[in-house]
Order: structure tokens, then C-alpha cells, then sequence
């Protein structure tokens, strides 16, 4: 997970100074996306029951994945 206080940031200014925009490096820019996507990931699987580690190695035995 990228710490977004090390963000490499370079802001675009209109006329008067503001900031409108903000560019970063595409690596960290994708680093962003990876994260953003986990993260709806996370959200979306919310409220799906949990399984205990005993439970998933019993199932992964039971599947031959282990």
C-alpha cells in the first residue's frame, strides 16, 4: 500500500494561483488504482460470513489445494 505522504505531487495552477489539478508519477498513479481497487473489494464483501483459518485449511484439505 502506497503512503500517500510520500506522493511525488506537481499541482497545476490557474492564472490566479489556485490549484485545479495535480499530476503524479504513473507508478504511484497505479499504485493508487491497486489500492482504490482492493479496497472496493474490501467494501463489497462486507457482509459475507467469515470462515475460521481451521475451517479453510480443513476445506483446502478436503479440495487437494494443500
Amino acid at each position: 500500500m502506497i503512503d500517500i505522504h510520500n506522493l511525488h505531487l506537481n499541482y497545476i495552477t490557474n492564472p490566479q494561483g489556485e490549484q485545479t489539478a495535480v499530476m503524479l508519477p504513473m507508478n504511484e498513479f497505479l499504485e493508487l488504482m491497486e489500492d482504490f481497487e482492493d479496497l472496493i473489494s474490501i467494501a463489497s464483501r462486507k457482509n459475507e460470513p467469515t470462515t475460521s483459518h481451521e475451517d479453510l485449511l480443513i476445506e483446502l484439505a478436503n479440495d487437494g489445494l494443500i
